[in-house]
């Protein structure tokens, strides 16, 4: 049976010092709007897939919560317990209880991160430019490099002009073959703040001695000012420009930060103790880790790792190990780790250390018959199919197969209650549609559209658009909090500035203290 507890409890439990998984088990776009601090997006949608690798240890404390109303998160406990996790517990009236008990619910998504990243600048003072300041250098044409912090996928879609591409966790790495002459001035920029402060940061922790600044308020800012953006962009670091000039600078960060460096055996040995969880997180690039990694680790970009941790783990108190294989990347993301209140090492001989783990375990999704494209466009001929779209709601706006609805997961049974037709399933990942049929359909033989809309598409078949259906209100899994603020609405970046200084201001001290920045530093 499962076990409730109130918000109070909940409170307690989330800075005792043990180990908890509080998982958001709503949709994202309902995450998004309003959610506990702490809490780990994962949808009840994707259960099943994500669990296992966002919070692997089956014994650890869990805490499912949602709207309070529509029982999801008692659904999503089930489901965890039926996946052999032994200690799962329900939010009371999931977050609006929360809010009547007097805690915050947050907006927006990586909640952590970007509230540390505000505290970071507070803390460190760290030095900026603003748009207006550094469009005067470029248009000068004076000496000085525009480093992104960004994924190269974010960069592609919208740039500072004549700016490099270097995501955060590759900048100590990087950084000296980037802008080899150590008086140039360094501006790094992001989207919006977070990374732009802790990019910036980054180099100046490690004392490089060229002048660095944050590009204050990121492309955002650029845009705000009046400044075109680029877009499509491809410059980036070349695959050949890591070196370990800085690695002596990297190992005294890790030393002043107390960034243990743990070695294989260690390691090897936390993996076998039940009463805590454990993430080998390698933090190389995209190409390295798809070259060969150590059996076990799962790949975290470092400035992603740093940015949109809760991508990556979902255990609050979990022991994090790092690995590199040049001594540079994984003792400097490290640091700020230890910063943001997090249990984070570094494994000595990195990616040569020989370690070995066992990967974590995913449950086998449950069997689903499929039909081809040309069966399917044959039945929706006579009219004996409900054909159902799992696939994102804006994906379904933006193409569908005629005759299809859209639904998700939670609204499934809802959706098709009363329903004698044969259900056909549209999904881009079978194993979302199978655990939503066997949670959700039971009681139907429900068919999965084999190859999904890319075979629809290949076989040349109709696909029609419908750009306001399903409603917003309906599209429970999309976040329109200030969502075109990358695609010319001025006020929605403006809101979304707004809303990212004024983070700190809505912690708790508990919430603030979990951190653990140096003393704040006088202005000099």
């Amino acid at each position: 049976m499962t076990s409730h507890i109130d918000p109070k409890t909940l409170k307690s439990w989330l800075h005792d010092g043990n180990e908890i998984a509080l998982l958001d088990v709503r949709e994202h776009g309902q995450y998004g709007e309003a959610h506990l601090f702490y809490g780990i997006p994962l949808p009840f949608s994707r259960l099943e897939v994500d669990t296992p690798r966002l919070v692997p240890r089956r014994g650890v404390r869990v805490v499912a919560y949602d709207d309070g109303e529509s029982g999801v998160a008692l659904r999503a406990a089930g489901q965890l317990a039926g996946l052999g996790y032994t200690d799962v517990h329900v939010l009371q009236g999931g977050a609006p209880a929360w809010k009547a008990a007097g805690y915050v619910l947050f907006a927006g998504v990586n909640l952590p991160s970007k509230t540390f990243g505000e505290l970071a600048e507070e803390t460190y003072h760290t030095p900026r430019v603003s748009a207006d300041q550094l469009a005067e250098m470029l248009a000068r044409k004076d000496k000085v490099v525009v480093l992104d912090g960004r994924p190269v996928s974010e960069f592609h879609k919208m740039n500072i002009p004549g700016a490099t591409c270097c995501p955060n966790g590759e900048l100590a790495y990087r950084v000296r073959r980037l802008v080899p002459d150590t008086t140039t001035p360094i501006v790094i920029n992001c989207a919006g703040r977070t990374r732009s402060i802790i990019g910036a940061q980054t180099l100046i922790n490690l004392g490089l001695p060229n002048p660095v600044y944050a590009l204050e308020n990121g492309t955002q800012g650029w845009y705000l000012n009046d400044h075109t953006l680029g877009h499509g962009g491809t410059q980036r670091y070349a695959a050949d420009s890591g070196n370990t000039d800085l690695r002596p600078a990297a190992k005294a960060l890790a030393e002043r930060f107390d960034v243990p460096t743990v070695s294989a055996s260690t390691v090897q040995q936390w993996a076998a103790e039940t009463g805590r969880t454990l993430f080998l997180c390698d933090v190389r690039t995209p190409e390295e880790f798809a070259a060969g990694s150590l059996p076990g680790a799962q790949h975290t970009p470092g400035g992603q790792l740093m940015q949109a941790g809760d991508q990556y783990f979902g255990v609050r108190g979990a022991r994090l190990v790092l690995l590199d294989n040049d001594g540079v990347r994984a003792p400097t993301i490290a640091s700020w780790l230890r910063q943001m209140g997090h249990d984070a090492s570094v494994l000595e001989g990195g990616l040569a250390s020989g370690l070995s783990l066992a990967p974590a375990a995913a449950p086998n999704a449950p069997a689903l018959k499929t039909i081809d494209a040309q069966a399917l466009s044959a039945r929706l001929a006579q009219g004996d199919v409900a054909l159902v779209d799992l696939r994102g709601s804006m994906q379904f706006r933006a193409g569908h197969i005629p005759q299809a609805r859209w639904s998700i997961r939670p609204r499934l049974a809802a959706d098709m209650k009363g329903e004698t037709r044969q259900i056909v399933l549209v999904a881009d990942d079978a194993a979302l549609a199978a655990w939503a049929a066997a949670s959700e359909l039971a009681d139907h033989a429900a068919l999965l559209l084999e190859g999904g809309m890319a075979a629809w598409r290949a076989a040349g078949l109709p696909i029609e658009a419908t750009p306001v259906l399903p409603a917003d209100a309906d599209c429970i899994d999309y976040l329109f909090f200030v969502h075109d603020r990358h695609d010319g609405n001025k006020e929605a970046a403006r809101r979304y500035l707004a809303w990212e200084t004024g983070l700190v201001a809505q912690l708790d001290a508990q919430e603030r203290a979990a951190f653990r920045l140096p003393p704040a530093a006088s202005h000099t």
